[in-house]
């Protein structure tokens, strides 16, 4: 799958959740599956609450990722490109998560975040997201992600 985090610049590409420079990170890779939005990842043995079942934490990072890189694409994509073109990526950040937890994740199993991507303003995007295990719903929630404003650069 085309990920739109394999395209974002070196200096935004450090989030814990998605920046493929962050050696300790996450990793999550969003790309499209249709006209929805995908991200699947399979948690690591740090990210257990209980026995056999998955850290909350770890759904709302992926929820909020998810949503994110759905923004991303979703503008891309209205700009006329697709994820591994070489063409300039708009990076987004979360101005709101919600997430709302509907079963127990189970550990061990791949994670899928399958997202529905609304432009609310021309910087805005709100993003729906559900996360299944085993075709399971376990998780949901919403993110409005906006595009990362100029003031987001490293200084000096």
């Amino acid at each position: 799958m085309k990920a739109i985090q394999d395209d974002y610049p070196d200096d935004f590409a450090w989030c814990y959740g998605c920046g493929r420079l962050n050696e300790a990170g996450h990793h999550f890779r969003t790309g499209w599956d249709g006209d929805t939005t995908v991200t699947i990842y399979t948690p690591r043995p740090e990210h257990t609450a209980l026995p056999g079942f998955v850290y909350g934490g770890l759904i709302a990072s992926l929820i909020d990722c998810h949503g994110t890189g759905s923004a991303a694409l979703a503008l891309h994509r209205k700009n006329g490109s697709e994820p591994g073109e070489g063409k300039a990526v708009p990076r987004f950040v979360t101005a709101s998560l919600q997430v709302n937890f509907h079963k127990p994740t189970p550990h061990g199993v791949p994670l899928k975040a399958v997202g529905r991507v609304e432009e609310i303003h021309p910087k805005k995007f709100k993003v729906a997201a559900d996360v299944f295990a085993n075709d399971i719903l376990c998780a949901s929630g919403e993110v409005v992600a906006v595009v990362m404003p100029s003031t987001f650069k490293k200084e000096g």
